[in-house]
């Protein structure tokens, strides 16, 4: 079983979904290397994308179109400036002319060249897609792909497009992984280990170096969410709600940057009642930048990414746990959870609900607030499977295949679990645990395979039907 670094669950992302937005534009981007490497992009003439299954059938509403469209024309999301998306998708489509791997121009008109297949899916997985460039001498070249979640992509040929191949010193991919190496090393400490397994990509200064990035970059995200009125595009109607609870929270004060408001924020007056706001208003900041196409953390996906955020500023705002080194652990902590439950589960909702989205990040933050806040080997996995426990079965159903209704207040319920289990876990014995972390996350993917596909990102059942929205 192949490793995979934590900082490939928890990563820079953009919104609104790494399994409907990033993996289809992580799958054009390869495919413009598969051109340059087997032909020439100036051989092009044209170039066609297909999606089918719960790609196409949520695919507007989860910009998965606009994705593609933009892969093919050599952006990245990493550093594509967000707030000119809508203009440049808006280019391609009048001009109906693709700036192919941003090296050549080709006819390109949306919906022949572009198509969103709603009546077939593709036998390998769910969201599975087609491109197929066409040369000047009239011979083809056709790839498959399918997003995984997460961002990851694979294709039939390939178990993996993605570069994993590495092996670590200490290979973990199971919890009984964890405490066997815990225990034989003498760690008190599960992110000592999982930081000398980093070693196999960067050193530990550049694993600290990022994990600190990551954090600069949930930091920016909450205040920008927490700055931003309206209705969140789509069609619902959706208002944004983080920025009026900060004002609320914040009363009368005033402030200009980041750091101001942050120290405001860690100012303010301390109950239950306001701390249980906050945390949702973290979560809400990030799921509604998140829906408006916003860079994001997506930990392990886009549609789950409030509660990491969430959790890790509420242990820096309100508990006494708040260095750099603290940052770091729990990042290390949440992202080896998180690679458990992709290598012996699922982290896409197309697979397996929401609970393979909310559930695992509630899950993996619950492990990494536990390791922060002083708890053994033990406490921090039985952390994780509480958090799990009580969100198996839990379905993926948004109304209109937006990322909104019910996604983002079901992160705010994520973290607020993560923090309940995080609690329950520090005052237990692991040794009486009768459900191990490895068995529910077992548990998790029999019911994800047994889960019907109505319930599935497919916006064919539960809310996705119940509540009547009428289009615009």
């Amino acid at each position: 079983m192949e490793s995979i670094s934590v900082f490939e669950i928890i990563k820079v992302g953009i919104g609104p979904s790494s399994s409907h937005t990033m993996g289809p534009w992580n799958a054009a981007a390869a495919f413009i290397r598969i051109i340059k490497r087997e032909r020439s992009i100036e051989d092009v003439q044209e170039v066609f994308l297909e999606f089918f299954g719960s790609l196409a059938k949520t695919g507007i509403g989860h910009g998965t179109d606009i994705a593609g469209m933009l892969g093919l024309n050599g952006e990245d999301f990493r550093t594509i400036d967000t707030s000119k998306i809508d203009e440049e998708v808006d280019r391609i489509k009048t001009t109906q002319v693709l700036n192919l791997g941003g090296e050549k121009e080709i006819p390109f008109v949306y919906g022949y060249h572009l198509v969103l297949n709603m009546q077939k899916s593709l036998e390998f997985h769910p969201n599975g897609m087609i491109f197929r460039a066409v040369f000047e001498d009239g011979t083809e070249l056709i790839k498959d792909f399918y997003s995984v979640g997460g961002g990851f992509i694979m294709s039939q040929e390939k178990k993996s497009i993605e570069k994993h191949c590495i092996r670590t010193l200490y290979p973990c991919h199971k919890s009984a992984d964890i405490q066997k190496y815990c225990q034989k090393l003498g760690l008190d400490k599960i992110s000592d280990l999982i930081l000398m397994n980093e070693e196999s990509w960067r050193s530990q200064e550049e694993t600290r170096q990022e994990a600190l990035y990551i954090w600069q970059q949930i930091k920016e995200c909450i205040y920008k969410g927490v700055n931003k009125e309206g209705v969140l595009p789509g069609g619902l109607n959706v208002s944004r709600r983080a920025a009026a609870i900060n004002r609320k929270l914040l009363g009368d004060k005033v402030y200009k940057n980041i750091d101001e408001w942050f120290r405001l924020v860690v100012d303010a007056e301390e109950n239950f009642t306001n701390i249980n706001k906050w945390i949702a208003c973290f979560a809400l900041a990030v799921n509604e930048e998140n829906a408006s196409f916003g860079r994001i953390i997506t930990a392990p996906t886009n549609g789950a990414s409030g509660v990491i955020p969430a959790v890790l500023m509420y242990a820096q705002a309100f508990t006494p746990f708040t260095s750099e080194d603290d940052i770091v652990r729990f990042l290390l902590v949440s992202g080896e959870i998180g690679t458990l439950f992709k290598k012996n589960a699922t982290i896409s909702a197309a697979m397996g609900g929401c609970q393979a989205e909310v559930g695992v990040s509630s899950a993996m933050a619950a492990a990494g607030l536990t390791e922060i806040l002083g708890g053994s080997v033990g406490q921090v996995l039985m952390a994780a499977e509480i958090a799990m426990e009580h969100h198996l079965g839990l379905t993926c159903d948004p109304i209109r295949g937006l990322v909104q209704i019910p996604c983002i207040e079901r992160n705010s319920m994520g973290a607020i679990k993560a923090i309940t289990a995080a609690n329950i876990a520090l005052e237990s014995d692991p040794a009486k645990a009768r459900v191990t972390l490895d068995e529910v996350i077992q548990t998790m993917w029999e019911t994800a395979q047994a889960m019907s596909d109505r319930f599935k990102e497919t916006s064919e059942g539960g809310l996705a039907i119940a509540v009547n929205v009428p289009e615009c």
